[in-house]
């Protein structure tokens, strides 16, 4: 699906997205990441050698989050909405960061709406 927002002033906007990528300013990212307006961990789940799915989220994934400090995290979790444990994120929780699990499809269209707002958000992607 394709995404519009008039302005994004430099910012990391996602601009598309499927089960497969996600696309950010229009480049396409295949791998699961974090992102930020001014900020992009593509990275994220290196360690994990196949698609990451929810059951395979860590406590230690979310200290590089956290070391971002946003002000709420999107987690979108793949193409169906999932909960996580809330031990899994509490270096999130312990800041007072908010977490929010949501497909991951939600998380895109939310980010962009929270960014356009000036909002210091995070959105943590499962992609695959």
């Amino acid at each position: 699906m394709k995404l519009h927002l008039a302005n994004a002033d430099g910012q990391h906007l996602i601009t598309a997205y499927a089960i497969d990528f996600i696309a950010i300013n229009h480049q396409k990212q295949h791998k699961s990441l974090v992102l930020m307006p001014n900020t992009l961990l593509d990275n994220w789940l290196a360690h994990i050698s196949h698609t990451p799915t929810i059951n395979d989220l860590q406590a230690s994934d979310f200290e590089a989050i956290a070391a971002l400090k946003p002000e709420v995290v999107l987690l979108g979790t793949g193409e169906k909405h999932h909960f996580l444990h809330p031990k899994i994120f509490s270096a999130l929780t312990a800041q007072n960061i908010a977490v929010e699990c949501m497909s991951t499809a939600a998380a895109c269209r939310t980010y962009n709406i929270l960014m356009s707002e000036g909002r210091n958000v995070a959105a943590a992607l499962l992609v695959g």
